[in-house]
């Protein structure tokens, strides 16, 4: 397997600098345990790179072996990280036998692994809620044979490649970055100026959990570089159920903001209500993610101005080829990173089908062509 490097300076020092004593609440982050793990951050590569050949395949399939999927939670987007697993382990004969969802419960995830681990999977991919919980199930497994690959969040205390094959994860960072990108690209179509800039406001994750927060801050660093985007209110959320009011105070406290930053799509379902229910239709919105609703909105010319999308269904394929490589006895590297689409009015269906690998809903496939007018 040959594998290409991606330059992740970048990441490597944001991360060390959030383990730092200045920052408590990161220091406390799941992948910060992983940079004390002893990731190498700078040897991360890119998943279009992590490969199984066809004599590999044939070779698994004589081995019938079997795979759990022990997932965090329930959503489209775990559905599509499920189908590129599902699809790469058919491909390779081996049998999914269990799929779980801990509906975010530590607890719950905790007798999840307990109860796969009775039909000893030879591979486990997940990701896991709070290591904690899990890391004397998961050591088990290992121990018992299984090669595990996790998503996103490491296990602080596990070592690559003894007790994990890899770590797949988004390009945060980027992704932060270029949700700053698309303001800063709005802005020069709108004339702003250094001297008339366009005021942005932020709704953040104001929780410990890593994925959001490094892209959050991603974000706002990137923000500082374009002189023509001012940064005049942020507001933190625990609940996706708090952005709408939370929206609707920054609207009452900044009545000039121009565009909004949020977290994620769920969240800034409630944010986009907000501004509707304000009759601000050209107050625009940035977020992270697909979903439907939000989708909707962005086809009809509403409030979201763009989405900035991972791929759900490489993301499950890569983590299934880096358990079968592993299996083999081939190298895997400790991070593989997916890449991300930005997506715009002009190419929700490419950016669907791209994330997901599967047909865009019937509602919003007849919205966008009309809209289109394909």
């Amino acid at each position: 397997m040959k594998l290409k490097k991606i330059t992740l300076s970048f990441l490597a020092l944001w991360l060390l600098h959030a383990a730092g004593p200045a920052d408590a609440r990161a220091a406390s982050e799941p992948a910060v345990g992983g940079v004390k793990a002893g990731l190498d951050l700078s040897q991360a590569v890119a998943a279009s790179t992590v490969h199984i050949s066809a004599q590999q395949q044939a070779q698994l399939k004589a081995q019938r072996y079997k795979a759990a999927l022990v997932w965090h939670g329930a959503s489209a987007w775990i559905n599509a990280v499920t189908a590129g697993a599902r699809a790469e382990f058919a491909a390779a004969g081996v049998e999914v036998v269990a799929v779980t969802d801990a509906n975010y419960d530590p607890a719950r995830q905790a007798a999840d692994i307990e109860n796969v681990s009775t039909l000893r999977p030879d591979f486990i991919l997940s990701l896991v809620i709070d290591a904690a919980s899990v890391r004397g199930s998961y050591r088990q497994a290992v121990q018992n044979g299984a090669r595990l690959v996790l998503l996103s969040n490491p296990i602080a205390g596990f070592t690559h490649p003894a007790d994990y094959a890899g770590i797949v994860t988004d390009d945060m960072v980027g992704m932060g970055q270029q949700a700053a990108a698309e303001l800063a690209r709005f802005s020069e179509q709108q004339g702003a100026t250094a001297a008339q800039p366009l005021k942005v406001g932020m709704i953040f994750h104001d929780a410990d959990y890593f994925i959001t927060n490094t892209r959050d801050r991603a974000f706002e660093q990137a923000l500082a570089q374009y002189p023509q985007l001012q940064l005049v209110a942020k507001k933190g959320f625990v609940r996706e159920q708090e952005t709408s009011d939370m929206a609707a105070a920054l609207l009452l406290q900044q009545p000039a903001l121009d565009v909004l930053y949020v977290s994620w799509d769920a969240a800034a379902e409630g944010v986009i209500e907000a501004l509707r229910a304000a009759g601000k239709k050209n107050v625009r919105v940035v977020t992270h993610d697909l979903g439907v609703n939000n989708l909707l909105d962005l086809a009809r010319g509403g409030n979201l101005l763009a989405t900035i999308a991972d791929r759900p269904y490489l993301i499950g394929q890569t983590m299934a080829r880096l358990a079968l490589l592993a299996k083999l006895g081939e190298a895997t590297p400790a991070l593989t990173l997916v890449p991300f689409d930005t997506v715009r009015r002009d190419n929700i269906q490419s950016g669907w089908q791209q994330s997901f690998q599967s047909p865009l809903p019937p509602l919003l496939e007849s919205i966008t062509a009309k809209e289109t007018g394909r």
